[in-house]
């Protein structure tokens, strides 16, 4: 589990990388890359989210966890609008597994009543196919399966964490409820299997010990990867630009 989730956060490092090398200090490579690899992004995404679900089962409390990383996220967002507003973040990744942790705490008690298969997981499999398009005004996997939504939703920005953004919404990181909230439960419902036994042995054992350092480090990671990132960027411009003169 740690090694998958540090290799989400690796890719999610190289991904930002490319965004900050390309978008705010103009490098042209580094815009080919990041468009390159955004197709890509919501599966890395999706992992990090299943991997989040899957260790709900090995916490405490979870609502405690949700909420210290609300705390977390609304810090990030304070960051984002003083020092780069042009990157604000509103809601985030922090942000939704946040809420998601929130939801898991509280629903603990009536998901302990249920008795545990491959079922729940294929259900959250479905309902984000059902889901996957609300952003766009509509539910359904589309064609004739199309069951759009009232307009009136998506007028202001305040259901924006759900995946009705209005039209002046902008988050710079933005993973709403809708659909995803579904892959991580998901991993919550997958998470219960594994610790009953349920998989093969072999995926129990580790393998690559850097991302498996990487997935217990993943939130300081995330963190200060960016702000690692930009400081490098700066240095290395402000280096370019002297020797360039």
């Amino acid at each position: 589990m740690d090694e998958l989730r540090g290799f989400a956060v690796f890719c999610m490092i190289f991904y930002h990388g490319f965004y900050t090398v390309g978008y705010i200090f103009n490098a042209a490579l580094g815009t080919l890359f990041f468009r390159f690899f955004m197709p890509a992004e919501p599966f890395y995404a999706g992992l990090f989210m299943f991997i989040s679900g899957i260790a709900c089962n090995l916490s405490h409390s979870n609502l405690a966890r949700g909420l210290k990383l609300l705390a977390v996220a609304a810090g990030v967002s304070l960051v984002t609008y003083f020092v780069v507003p042009d990157e604000l973040i509103v809601f985030g990744i922090l942000h939704f597994l946040a809420v998601c942790m929130i939801l898991c705490g509280l629903l603990t008690p009536l998901i302990g009543r249920f008795d545990f298969s491959w079922m729940q997981v294929a259900a959250c499999a479905a309902l984000f196919l059902f889901t996957a398009n609300v952003d766009a005004g509509f539910l359904g996997p589309g064609g004739p399966l199309t069951f759009p939504l009232p307009e009136a939703l998506y007028r202001a920005n305040w259901l924006a964490p759900l995946g009705m953004p209005g039209p002046a919404f902008h988050s710079a990181d933005y993973f709403p409820l809708l659909p995803w909230v579904f892959v991580f439960f998901a991993g919550v419902f997958t998470g219960k299997l594994a610790k009953a036994g349920k998989f093969p042995e072999f995926l129990y054992k580790p393998r690559v010990p850097a991302f498996s350092w990487m997935g217990r480090h993943a939130l300081i990671l995330y963190l200060a990867h960016q702000p690692v990132i930009y400081g490098a960027c700066l240095l290395i411009s402000g280096v370019a630009k002297h020797f360039a003169h």
